[in-house]
């Protein structure tokens, strides 16, 4: 693993993402959505990630560049931390910490049976994915409107905390209408407000 200085991740080699996932075998896969995958990867120091790559075109490399530039200027105990990126190959590879208890949705529905939580336990993990929204919108500066907020898309860590990832939908929330011209993305009926509402 290289350490490029100056920057606040790690810019990772092809070649150890490629070992890092037994080379994007399909067994490692733990969600596709869009044009993009993302693998279960071990890397070279023992550390679990989960490593998101996409299909090559010109939308995936706009997203994967948003992406890296939104998750490299926040930091909240309920957003996926971004660890770093591979710069080798036509599109970013993105590395993130790895969240293993699944997600809401799997655990409202029954897909989860290792996870039995009380309906209190419930209210937190919702609690917390407000917050999470709270501060995107509220406290970071430009806002940031996420774009595709639904129970999918909201992991649960250890403690069953809720932690948010996949910001390839995001957009910096513009300062007045007449700079709002990108266009919609994401799951329909799963639209923030605000993204809805400019």
């Amino acid at each position: 693993m290289k350490l490029e200085k100056g920057l606040a991740f790690t810019v990772f080699i092809e070649a150890e993402l490629i070992h890092s996932t037994a080379h994007f075998d399909n067994n490692r896969i733990l969600g596709k959505g869009g044009h993009r995958t993302v693998y279960k990867g071990i890397t070279n120091n023992n550390m679990h990630v989960a490593i998101k790559r996409a299909l090559v075109d010109e939308r995936q490399k706009k997203e994967f560049g948003q992406e890296m530039l939104i998750l490299s200027q926040i930091n909240h105990k309920n957003i996926v931390k971004l660890f770093g990126c591979c710069l080798e190959v036509e599109i970013p590879i993105l590395v993130y910490e790895f969240v293993q208890s699944g997600t809401l949705f799997e655990l409202i529905h029954g897909k989860n049976q290792a996870l039995q939580i009380s309906f209190r336990t419930l209210l937190r993990i919702a609690h917390e994915a407000n917050e999470r929204l709270s501060f995107l919108h509220s406290y970071a500066s430009p806002p940031i409107i996420h774009g595709e907020v639904k129970t999918s898309n909201i992991l649960l860590d250890d403690n069953c905390m809720a932690k948010v990832p996949d910001f390839g939908a995001s957009t910096l929330a513009p300062s007045d209408k007449e700079q709002f011209v990108t266009m919609v993305q994401g799951t329909c009926g799963y639209l923030d407000l605000e993204y809805k509402q400019v």
